[in-house]
């Protein structure tokens, strides 16, 4: 069973051969037909990613065509319990055995499966560890201020990762013109549409470039919108913009659900971190307006004029007819 994460694939290429040559130690046991199993090469065990290499693993094993199943760490071949004791319990009804550097184990015995067991386990509590150490590590640099991530246009990141204004002045105008026209029209989408029938592109940062390659497109809706409550052009470093609503896997809700937070509920959320277009007032008065704008059926509209009923008026024009003896028509 040959399985890793992506980034040991790529760099660690001693562990590659050893878990191949799994194969030549089978051979050397005994076993003539030896089929190995690398369709997850490159996905973690952590349960989180589809694996069908192990999909393929547990419908041979109930089908009972498997002796030994031969790892270097066996423990390792799901790194949540879930999915490890299940490979436990059916190699148990089907007497196959787990064989890995440390010994040879057979799952129906009591205590080759309370071993396994117990170092599934601290496989398991072994990852979730480093996670929790690579988040606590991350949220602290977040909360100095240090961006993480990719900055959006008309910013980049320095080396000490800090955030500056871009000094081309093409792309700051371009920025400036978008927060300017929003002010006159008070909608995002008259202003999109402004852009499109002038025929003005707006700046786009390449992902995976670092800020370093920009593109020149028409703006869409959405674009626009994501300029408007960005809070980083208002000057402000924020992180935990978002929630995640958990949800029942297999219900049409899906398994999570994400939803935006309130300035107030940001996990990280540092004002005048670095100089923006807009002043904080202003983005704070952006959803507002945005909100006001939106269609609602229950409460009088407020906002920009929209699609709903509507009167005509038409001026009434009144003809009078004088009787001829008056000398009138």
């Amino acid at each position: 069973m040959r399985q890793s994460s992506l980034q040991q694939v790529r760099h660690h290429r001693e562990g590659q051969q050893r878990q191949y040559g799994l194969a030549d130690r089978a051979r050397q046991v005994g076993f003539t037909r030896v089929v190995v199993i690398d369709d997850d090469l490159g996905v973690s065990g952590t349960g989180r990613q589809a694996r069908p290499g192990v999909g393929r693993l547990l419908t041979a094993v109930c089908e009972g065509t498997v002796g030994a199943v031969f790892a270097l760490e066996a423990s390792r071949l799901a790194r949540n319990n879930r999915d490890w004791h299940h490979l436990i319990d059916l190699c148990g009804m089907t007497e196959t055995v787990l064989v890995d550097d440390d010994g040879i184990y057979d799952p129906r015995l009591i205590n080759d499966r309370l071993l396994r067991g117990l170092k599934g386990t601290m496989s398991e509590f072994e990852l979730k560890l480093f996670r929790q150490r690579a988040r606590e590590a991350f949220v602290q640099k977040v909360r100095r201020g240090c961006v993480m991530w990719e900055v959006p246009v008309g910013f980049v990141r320095t080396a000490d990762e800090r955030v500056e204004k871009s000094a081309d002045r093409q792309i700051q105008a371009a920025l400036q013109s978008v927060f300017q026209k929003f002010r006159e029209l008070g909608s995002a989408r008259q202003t999109m549409l402004y852009f499109r029938d002038e025929q003005i592109r707006l700046p786009e940062v390449v992902r995976g470039t670092a800020g370093q390659e920009v593109v020149w497109r028409l703006p869409s809706d959405s674009r626009i919108r994501q300029i408007l409550h960005n809070p980083q052009y208002a000057g402000a470093f924020a992180y935990g913009r978002t929630g995640t609503t958990p949800g029942v896997p297999g219900r049409p809700s899906g398994p999570a659900r994400h939803h935006k937070r309130l300035p107030e509920e940001w996990t990280v959320c540092l004002r005048d971190h670095h100089e923006g277009d807009i002043t904080w007032d202003e983005y704070l008065h952006t959803p507002r307006i945005l909100e006001a704008n939106v269609s609602r059926r229950t409460t009088p509209p407020t906002g920009a004029a929209k699609g709903g009923a509507a009167m005509l008026f038409r001026p009434l024009t009144v003809w009078a007819v004088w009787p001829a003896a008056l000398g009138g028509v």
